[in-house]
């Protein structure tokens, strides 16, 4: 039986959802501590402690150290300020695991690699705003603040997850591909379906959570990512294959690819298609397989965010174009 406590700060939505279980699974005493703003799933179980407090606030932070965790997850630090409150406040812990992302790198190299590929700068100005183009430079900060912690003796690591998909994924991202799949017998990929941006189920981002948090060692980050790449292409047609073991009929659909000349017919443009990146991004894996990380397969990663996008009322038609444009671009397609 493990008598280790886990705190996870944050621990309802998705990431934090799967490490709560995945902690759980492995016997530890699990604690949540979020400001309580998304129903918690665990609320009917006696299995998880919830602990209410909002991590931007020192002295909640200070409050939630007294509740002594062996190892502590950090789910929702998105400024470098708050990893280094984090890793002050539990600098006694075995193990503090931030969650920084791929976006840290700042080179573009195939593959990413954590000792090698240069982390993207970050400006005062940067480290504290929240748009989406400081998100990159304010994790590879945070990451900064792990490094620094460790050199005081503060047992920090990070890990570096690149695109995360499966169940509870509320950016549903993965859910528009499933959602074109389930609706209509022809899905028009841009480019010609081969761009590659690495993927990672949830289930293997909260299992590295626990090894880096076991194994790992103090000052290092850790990429996650499938240890299969799919281009977009596959990855439909994984989508396409999954639904049809499961008995779902007309999911087997013919993949159409359009270029920038056809798609701009239509006003659309090839990064308007979610999971869409020009130039690849590919995260090196061996070092966090140099632990005991074992992940699930591409296929059962698949296999399980089909079975959730089915029990669920996401379409994530909001995160690319819509039918009417697209079926636009496969008219003229149809003429050349």
């Amino acid at each position: 039986m493990n008598d280790d406590h886990v705190l996870v700060i944050g621990g309802t939505r998705f990431i934090g959802r799967h490490a709560v279980e995945e902690f759980l699974a492995h016997d530890y005493e699990v604690t949540v501590f979020n400001r309580g703003n998304h129903d918690n799933p665990f609320a009917d179980t006696d299995a998880v402690s919830h602990f209410e407090g909002d991590r931007t606030d020192d002295s909640d932070m200070a409050e939630a150290a007294t509740l002594d965790p062996d190892v502590v997850i950090d789910c929702v630090a998105y400024k470098p300020r708050e990893v280094r409150t984090a890793t002050r406040v539990f600098d006694d812990v075995d193990a503090y695991v931030y969650i920084s992302s791929g976006s840290a790198y700042g080179d573009e190299e195939i593959p990413k690699r954590e000792d090698e590929t240069r982390l993207c700068e970050c400006t005062d100005e940067q480290a504290i705003d929240d748009s989406p183009e400081s998100y990159g430079p304010r994790k590879a900060e945070g990451d900064r603040a792990v490094f620094a912690a460790a050199e005081r003796g503060v047992n920090a690591m990070s890990i570096r997850p690149c695109i995360v998909y499966g169940p509870h994924d509320y950016t549903a991202r993965t859910d528009y591909w499933i959602d074109r799949v389930l609706n209509h017998d022809r899905v028009l990929v841009p480019g010609d379906g081969s761009n590659v941006w690495h993927r990672v189920s949830v289930s293997a981002v909260a299992e590295a959570l626990r090894v880096v948090a076991e194994e790992g060692d103090p000052g290092e980050a850790y990429n996650v990512g499938d240890r299969r790449m799919l281009t977009l292409g596959e990855t439909v047609e994984t989508i396409s294959e999954t639904l049809v073991a499961a008995g779902v009929e007309d999911a087997d659909v013919d993949i159409v690819t359009a270029g920038k000349r056809e798609l701009a017919t239509a006003g659309i443009g090839m990064e308007e298609f979610p999971l869409y990146r020009s130039y690849p991004h590919v995260l090196s894996t061996a070092k966090l397989a140099d632990l005991s990380w074992d992940p699930i397969s591409v296929e059962a990663g698949y296999e399980r965010a089909v079975e959730d996008h089915l029990a669920s009322d996401r379409t994530g038609r909001e995160n690319g174009p819509d039918r009417a444009d697209t079926e636009r671009v496969l008219g003229v397609l149809d003429t050349l």
